[in-house]
């Protein structure tokens, strides 16, 4: 069974509700009725039921929602009215925007009504996250939204488990602060477990332990004793040298002490620059595949595509959110 495989057998089996708030779109009207068919999750399509079953006769609509965001329950309203009033939200502004299809998505996962929400095949970065931030906000303890990769390896490779890595953050934040970093580990680890991986997170730099000093290292220093404090029973180390994370040998070597050196499965980027260079290099270089990116932080799930996305890549996102969405509320 291949990765793909096994998170859409996992997801199957969560019997979980996504919402898609692009639902007039073509690729989103085709993964929708795909994860219906296959029973991936439950699935509500925002837009005008008549468009949608008028422009797609081709996709089967058996079993999906479909809600028409100009004519939704004034609830939407107050809940976001209720959220966003301190921060100046008038009642007129409130009934305009639960009818946007990503706020009122949002507001739908956050009221309860779906476990997560993705979009961003025609809808920029930007446009998806606010509402998120602004209603469904970052989990308990976590001030900061980020995102992963996760890397599938060569089969046979000896790194991560079974060749499996998550990569964070590569794609959000350009210049993460200690604080910053420590919630791209611990969200991270919760991306790694959501996929049933039991987390080895190494925080990465120039440096192993003290072999350089500089105010670079000593900042993802800070962020591993941050970690340590906030959540004392994850297995994580740092600063730690690529080699040192990845080669048992190098690591032993460098980090004899270390419970993560040489097999480490979650590697934590100083900044964007060496995630996003670091990701790249391996999926080209290695002809590893990249999944993602994986939005995290978020109270509850919320998943950002890339607007040149293809159907499959909908169809697994939704599986990936599924997983994100764990045991409930």
């Amino acid at each position: 069974m291949t990765f793909i495989q096994s998170i859409h057998k996992k997801a199957k089996e969560m019997k979980k509700h996504i919402v898609l708030p692009e639902g007039e779109e073509s690729r989103t009207v085709e993964a929708a009725s795909i994860i219906t068919k296959e029973g991936i999750a439950k699935v509500t399509l925002i837009g005008d039921p008549n468009v949608i079953k008028a422009d797609y006769k081709d996709f089967s609509l058996k079993n999906i929602n479909i809600v028409d965001p100009k004519k939704i329950d004034a609830k939407y309203a107050a809940k976001l009215l209720e959220i966003r009033q301190a921060k100046g939200m008038t009642d007129q502004e409130s009934k305009v925007l639960a009818q946007n299809p990503l706020f009122l998505g949002a507001l739908m996962v956050k009221m309860g009504e779906a476990d997560g929400m993705v979009a961003g095949a025609i809808n920029s970065t930007g446009d998806v996250l606010r509402p998120a931030l602004q209603i469904i906000k970052t989990a308990k303890g976590i001030n900061t939204v980020s995102s992963c990769f996760i890397m599938l390896l060569k089969e046979g490779s000896p790194f991560g488990d079974d060749g499996i890595l998550i990569f964070g953050d590569c794609a959000v934040i350009p210049n993460p602060t200690a604080e910053q970093l420590k919630d791209i580990a611990i969200s991270s680890a919760d991306t790694a477990r959501s996929i049933g991986l039991d987390p080895r997170v190494a925080m990465l730099s120039f440096s192993t332990k003290g072999s350089a000093k500089h105010e670079l290292t000593d900042k993802v220093i800070q962020a591993f004793e941050l970690v340590k404090t906030a959540v004392p029973n994850l297995l994580i180390d740092g600063e730690l040298q690529a080699d040192a994370a990845l080669v048992k040998k190098i690591g032993a070597s460098k980090a004899p002490s270390s419970l993560v050196a040489g097999c480490a499965n979650v590697l934590i980027f100083p900044d964007l620059q060496a995630g996003n260079i670091g990701y790249k290099l391996v999926e080209r270089l290695a002809g590893a595949q990249a999944i993602g990116p994986i939005c995290q932080g978020f109270s509850l799930p919320v998943n950002d595509l890339s607007r040149g996305c293809s159907v499959d890549d909908i169809v697994n996102t939704v599986a990936m959110t599924v997983l994100q969405s764990g045991k409930g509320r």
